[in-house]
């Protein structure tokens, strides 16, 4: 048996155009394609391939170089006008008279095929292709499922009625899966309240479909510890934990076997599920009995933490490069802060605003924040809006608008030669300067796409060099204090690592 065979399921959601002016040449290329499970089409007319690419959907195309009336390189260029997404690979039967290097770099080309008597090399290149698709959807659904949490939840936190909210939930949660059903079971005894009289069994449920356990206690206690559980049936079941008690279950069925990004935004939103249900219970509590105040205080604490790490998700996701940069800012700054004498109030704006100083990068386009040279004129100042473009993030929520100036003005210099706005001296905001120390800080020691860490020696020289110019003085003097503590310093990041 062949070995693509063995992947024929999975291939067969992926579509391929084969554009050859000899049509022999595609029926050979739909033939051996079609062999291995792929959904192949075929196309002669170079003008009539643009317009299937145009108003079709197609994942890669077989494209050869030399043709008439245009030329392969020609009928890129058309495609990339309007289809960035498309993979293509170029084929050529005339080394000699195969594009340069450059043309295929500046068209964005996946890949380039010498045709010959034999496919071994091209199925390849597809099947490299393939698992680039395959990431990049990966990537893509990720990212769309955690920006609507962070839409979502907002929402779900204004609802009231206890079925508005599960039903809320449970909708949410099968969206974020694409699932063919979903499930809600929640404790009548966690939700403070009791069962009306038709009532039988000790679980509240609201479902799209139906249960895929009539007993999901049993599952959990088999695997203490899991925060999410596969079980038959493409079934994910993630449990809604009410002060670290198991307080109910949201399940989702998907439609295949379901991948490893669904189950972690399953389990990032049944802990924010578990927040809303909490919060619930706990307005329930405040009616009845205004002395538990403080713990009302301490769930909607909880939430909005909750709510920073699903936000600073958003940026992690973005770049995997930089994954762990925000924390580690926010920890130098407010050691920064302490040395120099501020009380927790300031420390803990400073924290957040630390936390969300690059939250703008997530409108960076990826060709630019991922790319591996120098970058253009061009490209420097559109990320350079990044400081500007997180406070615009920020300012429509009411609790991070003490933050909002500290975020915008992070990259301004002493010297008036920073940006968006070209302050100078005082009249950047506290924070903001010493977030620029922390942040060139970790920036310089860390390692990055576009080159390896400096080391803290090189990295002090440059703080200092730029004490005055870009840097406060005063602030750039307490944090050598702050980083004479290694031994500290080494404990302190490890445990963020964790």
């Amino acid at each position: 048996m062949r070995k693509h065979q063995k992947v024929a399921d999975v291939v067969s959601s992926y579509s391929i155009l084969a554009l050859d002016d000899d049509p022999t040449m595609t029926l050979t290329l739909q033939t051996y394609f079609q062999r291995s499970g792929y959904h192949v089409d075929t196309e002669n007319d170079p003008y009539q391939a643009i317009e299937r690419v145009r108003t079709g959907h197609y994942d890669i195309l077989l494209l050869d170089f030399l043709m008439t009336p245009i030329c392969g390189d020609q009928v890129v260029e058309q495609i990339r006008s309007f289809n960035q997404d498309l993979f293509i690979i170029l084929l050529t039967g005339y080394k000699s008279m195969a594009p340069p290097i450059k043309t295929i770099r500046d068209l964005e080309i996946q890949g380039y095929y010498e045709k010959s008597d034999r496919f071994d090399q091209l199925e390849l290149l597809v099947e490299s292709c393939i698992k680039s698709i395959k990431q990049m959807r990966t990537i893509q659904n990720y990212q769309k499922g955690l920006t609507k949490i962070t839409e979502t939840i907002p929402r779900i936190y204004s609802l009231h009625g206890r079925e508005e909210v599960a039903d809320a939930i449970v909708q949410t949660a099968k969206e974020l899966l694409d699932g063919r059903s979903g499930y809600l079971a929640l404790q009548w005894e966690s939700l403070l309240e009791q069962p009306p009289a038709e009532q039988t069994g000790p679980y509240f449920i609201r479902s799209i479909g139906s249960p895929p356990l009539e007993n999901p206690d049993s599952l959990f206690q088999q695997q203490i510890g899991q925060d999410i559980v596969q079980t038959e049936g493409n079934w994910v079941i993630a449990p809604i934990v009410n002060e670290k008690e198991i307080a109910g279950y949201l399940g989702v069925q998907t439609e295949g076997a379901p991948q490893h990004y669904q189950r972690q935004l399953l389990e990032i939103f049944a802990r924010q599920a578990s927040s809303v249900v909490l919060n619930r219970v706990l307005r329930r509590l405040l009616i009845q009995k205004n002395e538990e105040l403080v713990r009302a205080n301490d769930v909607l604490r909880e939430n909005y933490t909750q709510i920073i790490s699903a936000m600073r998700l958003l940026v992690d996701t973005k770049d995997i490069y930089t994954r762990g940069h925000s924390d580690r800012v926010a920890y130098y700054a407010v050691r920064l802060a302490h040395e120099m004498g501020r009380d927790e109030d300031f420390c803990e704006r400073l924290r957040v605003a630390s936390l969300f100083h690059d939250i703008g990068k997530i409108g960076v386009p990826d060709e630019i924040l991922f790319k591996d040279g120098r970058l253009t004129d061009e490209e420097y100042a559109k990320i350079k809006e990044h400081s500007a473009d997180g406070a615009r993030i920020l300012s429509p929520l009411s609790r991070f608008q003490p933050i909002v100036p500290i975020v915008r003005a992070h990259h301004e210099r002493m010297d008036g030669k920073g940006y968006p706005d070209g302050l100078r001296g005082e009249q950047i905001p506290l924070e903001a300067r010493m977030i620029a120390v922390a942040d060139s800080y970790d920036a310089m020691t860390s390692q990055r796409r576009y080159r390896p860490s400096l080391g803290q020696d090189r990295a002090v020289d440059e703080l200092i060099a730029g004490k005055g110019s870009q840097f406060d003085a005063t602030l750039v003097e307490a944090f050598l204090r702050v980083l004479q503590d290694k031994q500290r310093l080494q404990k302190d990041l490890a445990d963020l690592e964790e």
